[in-house]
């Protein structure tokens, strides 16, 4: 994708991951769009980064994901990038008295939100790039995040068929595949021990500028390109 004079919707772009996004985009020279569910998250990233447009969206609701689009194909109809990033991760285990609760808000943002958003936004005429956050629990679970997991291998298979389903309408379909980074992604604390955004961030647009489609970092690519035996020995060290 060209990394440059785009205008970009990211979603949850104003925390973790989604924001070191917005702050390399932004010093790349493009125009920013981030919606998120937090109307004082929003205020801060605002205050720091004038130039990025905000919008309070809360992708678990159909209604307001519809509303988002009406939004952008009226005020923003130039947009040209797609990047589904907002994601939950919680933590909990299948016996827990609310583990079905917060698995369907799980199901909701990460697998429900971003394929609505994408069949969405192909109405666009300018859409030209979708980039779509998976993980490298895709391919190895984390049996403390199950739900996260297994929505984030749905989401990984899906934006395989997504680009081969677009090859031919000129729509590029990226994939960024984030190991365990230090974020709030969780719950405080939970990633201290990980790489920084900002580390991360880097060797994203080192690999976009290389023109990369499948973008991992650290142990997501080790993850993502391990055989049976090594996916066997990594989830046995991810998970005793």
């Amino acid at each position: 994708m060209n990394i440059s004079n785009n205008k970009i919707l990211i979603t949850g772009g104003a925390s973790g991951i989604g924001l070191g996004l917005t702050e390399r985009f932004l010093e790349e020279g493009n125009s920013v769009i981030v919606c998120g569910r937090r109307a004082d998250v929003l205020d801060d990233l605002r205050e720091r980064y004038p130039a990025v447009v905000t919008r309070r969206c809360d992708l678990t609701d159909e209604a307001d994901r519809a509303a988002l689009y009406e939004w952008i194909a009226s005020e923003h109809a130039d947009l040209d990038v797609l990047v589904n990033n907002a994601g939950i991760q919680n933590w909990m285990d299948v016996a827990d008295e609310d583990f079905f609760a917060r698995a369907q808000t799980e199901l909701a943002t990460n697998v429900e939100a971003p394929l609505h958003l994408t069949a969405l936004f192909l109405k666009l005429p300018a859409l030209r790039t979708i980039v779509n956050v998976t993980s490298g629990l895709s391919f190895v679970p984390l049996t403390k995040a199950p739900v996260y997991s297994a929505t984030k291998a749905f989401f990984h298979s899906f934006t395989v068929s997504l680009r081969h389903l677009l090859e031919n309408r000129g729509v590029e379909v990226v994939e960024i595949i984030p190991p365990a980074i230090n974020t709030d992604l969780g719950g405080k604390g939970l990633h201290d021990h990980a790489p920084p955004v900002a580390d991360f961030v880097a060797a994203v647009f080192d690999q976009l500028k290389a023109g990369k489609t499948d973008i991992t970092f650290g142990l997501s690519e080790a993850m993502a390109n391990a055989g049976p035996n090594e996916a066997k020995e990594i989830f046995r060290r991810l998970n005793t």
